[in-house]
């Protein structure tokens, strides 16, 4: 479980292909506080560490994960967003974040906004439903509150901090980004679309008995 709260910036030091997908060596000053089998989320990524040392760590990515994330398309030299998970004794500043990808994003406004900026996100079509008004969702592993949303096109005001401290600083319109719904949206919209369905087939077994 992660919050979204970024700790840090990480560089992909290496990339090199596997049986199962490929292995991405990242340098980050977090390396010595890493041991293998430790999970940490890379730009919105839950990943489990393989290997660690001073200089940074290695994690294992699945092919599928490649498939559905933005991690498929990060070269060598991409800066990440790290944070690893939240401690039971631990605030909860941003909200609750899984580190399981539902899509991948694109980039359409970054603009100056006062002392921050304006960010716009391209969400796919399928999460659109998922996003709210006033409403959580991880943007490359950052917790962010959407300040607009028109279709599928969500806004968020990006503040000087995290623009300073996270991968937006380096980030460019068009680029892809990780998209993470609100869990506890997925899981509210899950059981109405049950309940729906079930009614449905009440309302047909109701039918055929008349």
């Amino acid at each position: 479980m992660f919050t979204g709260i970024v700790e840090t910036t990480g560089r992909v030091a290496g990339i090199e292909p596997t049986a199962a997908g490929r292995r991405l060596r990242v340098s980050t000053a977090l390396g010595p506080e890493l041991a293998p089998g430790d999970s940490i989320a890379v730009s919105g990524v839950c990943l489990t560490v393989v290997a660690a040392d001073a200089d940074g760590f290695s994690a294992d990515v699945s092919s599928e994960t490649l498939r559905v994330t933005s991690l498929g398309s990060r070269a060598a030299g991409a800066m990440v967003n790290l944070e690893r998970p939240l401690r039971a004794d631990a605030r909860l500043g941003g909200h609750f974040v899984l580190g399981h990808v539902d899509g991948v994003g694109r980039i359409v406004t970054l603009a100056p906004d006062g002392d921050g900026c304006w960010l716009d996100v391209e969400l796919p079509e399928r999460l659109e439903r998922l996003a709210i008004s006033k409403g959580s969702i991880a943007i490359d592993g950052i917790s962010l509150t959407i300040a607009s949303l028109d279709g599928t096109r969500v806004g968020v005001a990006i503040v000087p901090f995290t623009f300073a401290h996270t991968t937006l600083g380096a980030a460019r319109v068009g680029d892809t980004v990780n998209l993470e719904m609100d869990v506890l949206g997925k899981y509210v919209a899950r059981l109405l679309e049950e309940r729906s369905a079930s009614a449905g087939q009440l309302a047909g077994r109701a039918h055929d008995h008349r």
